[in-house]
């Protein structure tokens, strides 16, 4: 499969040791009998073995430093990777030819490394040079240059007539004009069975980059496409779903937060298409100029779409609107940033990439500190989300800054973490919606629901009383409405303070709301005073055990209170339409009631109708009267 193959110095290495064991030959002849000569011989002997040991040496460290892997296009064992069978030049005027590069001997070539970044840039151009020896050309091959953002590949085959014939391929092409129009450059090669084949391959691109070159067959191609189809399918459709479903949402729920998140979305969704080759394939097949410069300019218009989307999570306009302008600011300068890249060279574009995308990233994360720190509840989940994908982003810019090479990471870091970014912000942003629905309703029913306990006010409680007498005529069945007062709150102020006396009435109207049905009304009409709505069909009977179920339910002891902190609770009922037709009159003769009954009686439930019990005759001060 492998094999080493050595170079020149390992045979001066092993001419030398022959010339030292002639040497030794000769030596011995003219020595004569080594018994007379023995520390001769002795020194002869020393001499040969440090001659054989420095020698092997030398030729193992030559054989490991200069060592070449053959290239063998086996089909059980792809991609094969060229590795350093290629030698490669970098021509600093970019103007060689493939005749010319063929025909100096005077080019200094040095072997190709898999993970080597090279230092090319605009102007320049890189030519690599290997042979593929003979193999079985039952099945096609391709050249493969694992690199999508390349801006030029070409690579020259030698005919029979001695001509060189280019393929060409890269961004500086039409995806439409490639030989095979594919995600990234797919150089169909010829074999032959009997004799090696030479090859130049010639790759330009606009800043440093590392390219591990392969060779694939056309049947293990197909295989990995589909592996790979797949993969980028669920990542699009992963990002496209979130990006319909943020532009209902900004519709639906007028949030600009929605609207912010569909924008970068899509435009993630579109540098990773740019990326990965599937936008020059499929969007924009016959653009070369945009293909090379949309790399550059997606990433920039993302990074300032993501700087307003934070902004609107946060709500940061009314937090701080000098902080909200700054985040404006910064994604203005991201869009002018964006539309520079646009048209300077390839060969700077990096160097004003780099900068403005770090400091755009570190203001997004500083303002999501920053709101958490001033008690943002979706804040920190926001910076969670964003971790992988500034992790994969800091990867991907390291790869732009010529410190690691081309890898799984540079190449599919960024879809695995927006694979775990999106969900995480969908979450948020619908909790978020729901928290903010939760607060406009509660503002737009400030008129008609009381703010403390959430139970309904006076006027609605009227307002649903008239219905449901109007109802219990109509539908021929007694309902019930009751009254219930809260009486010992001065007593457990004196008790157990005054935290504790204004705790008790939000404690008794959570046990009312555990009493009522879901068809019956819970109302607040004063800071000791609460009405409850029961719908019929009810009967005398039912509202008898109910009223004592309420006070019973009060009388429990709450938790986290004292055990004798409970509330005392009178109530007064009565049926409908039976004991009157009349909201208003009710209410007031239910008032009443209650205002009768004294203030130390042992009864908690009064019925409308029934006589109260008689007041306990006044004594006169002066004594009883003389006869």
């Amino acid at each position: 499969m492998f094999a080493k193959v050595c170079d020149n110095r390992g045979l001066m290495i092993f001419t030398y040791i022959s010339r030292q064991l002639g040497k030794f030959q000769r030596t011995a002849r003219l020595a004569g009998s080594g018994i007379r000569r023995p520390a001769a011989a002795r020194t002869l002997l020393l001499g040969l073995a440090m001659s054989l040991l420095v020698g092997s040496l030398l030729a193992v460290t030559s054989l490991d430093a200069r060592s070449r892997t053959v290239l063998d296009l086996d089909t059980r064992i792809q991609p094969v990777a060229l590795q350093d069978w290629g030698d490669y030049w970098i021509d600093n005027t970019g103007r060689f030819t493939p005749e010319q590069v063929a025909g100096t001997e005077s080019i200094p070539w040095k072997p190709t490394r898999g993970e080597a970044i090279y230092p090319v840039t605009s102007g320049q151009a890189m030519w690599v040079r290997f042979n593929v020896p003979p193999a079985p050309d039952a099945e096609r091959w391709y050249l493969e240059v694992p690199y999508p953002s390349i801006d030029r590949a070409s690579l020259y085959t030698l005919d029979g007539a001695g001509q060189w014939n280019e393929q060409r391929a890269g961004d500086l092409v039409a995806v439409n004009k490639w030989p095979v129009p594919h995600r990234h450059p797919l150089l169909p090669i010829a074999l032959s069975a009997e004799v090696p084949t030479k090859y130049l391959l010639r790759l330009e691109n606009g800043h440093a980059f590392s390219v591990p070159l392969q060779f694939i067959s056309e049947s293990r191609l197909s295989y990995s496409e589909q592996r790979v189809s797949l993969i980028l399918g669920i990542f699009f459709g992963l990002t496209g779903l979130a990006a319909l479903i943020s532009a209902l949402g900004a519709v639906s729920l007028r949030d600009t937060a929605y609207g912010f998140y569909a924008l970068c979305v899509t435009l993630l969704g579109l540098t990773q298409a740019t990326v990965t080759g599937i936008a020059g394939l499929h969007l924009w097949p016959a653009w070369p100029e945009w293909s090379d410069v949309s790399t550059s300019v997606l990433p920039m218009l993302t990074m300032s779409a993501t700087l307003l989307f934070i902004s609107a999570a946060t709500s940061l306009y009314e937090r701080s609107r000098r902080l909200h302008w700054l985040m404006v600011g910064q994604a203005v300068l991201g869009a002018l940033t964006a539309v520079v890249l646009a048209v300077i060279p390839a060969a700077s574009r990096m160097d004003v990439f780099i900068p403005i995308m770090l400091l755009l990233q570190f203001s997004g994360m500083l303002v999501l500190g920053w709101a958490w720190r001033r008690g943002d509840r979706f804040a920190p989940w926001l910076m969670l989300a964003y971790v992988p994908v500034l992790i994969a982003a800091g990867w991907t810019l390291a790869r732009n800054a010529e410190l690691v090479p081309i890898g799984f990471l540079t190449q599919h870091g960024m879809q695995l973490a927006v694979a775990l970014h999106l969900p995480i912000v969908m979450l948020v942003l619908m909790l978020r919606s729901q928290h903010r629905r939760e607060n406009t309703r509660r503002i737009q029913g400030l008129d008609r629901v009381d703010p403390a306990t959430g139970l309904i006010n006076g006027h609605v409680f009227a307002e649903r009383l008239f219905r449901m007498i109007a109802r219990s005529e109509r539908l021929r069945h007694q309902s019930a409405v009751m009254i219930i007062d809260l009486v010992n709150t001065e007593q457990i102020q004196r008790d157990f303070g005054r935290k504790a006396a204004d705790e008790l009435p939000l404690r008794v109207a959570e046990r009312l709301l555990s009493t009522a049905r879901e068809i019956d009304s819970a109302a607040r009409l004063s800071e000791r005073r609460f009405g409850m709505l029961v719908e019929g069909p009810f009967s005398a009977e039912d509202a008898g055990t109910l009223g004592p179920r309420i006070v019973a339910r009060c009388l429990m002891p709450y938790k986290g209170l004292h055990v004798d902190c409970v509330a005392q609770v009178h109530v007064a009922y009565a049926l409908v339409p039976h004991n009157g037709s009349n909201a208003q009159g009710l209410l007031t003769q239910l008032e009443e009631r209650l205002a009768s009954a004294p203030a130390d009686s042992k009864r908690a439930v009064f019925m409308l109708g029934e006589a109260p019990p008689p007041r306990p005759p006044r004594r006169s001060r002066l004594g009883p009267r003389p006869l």
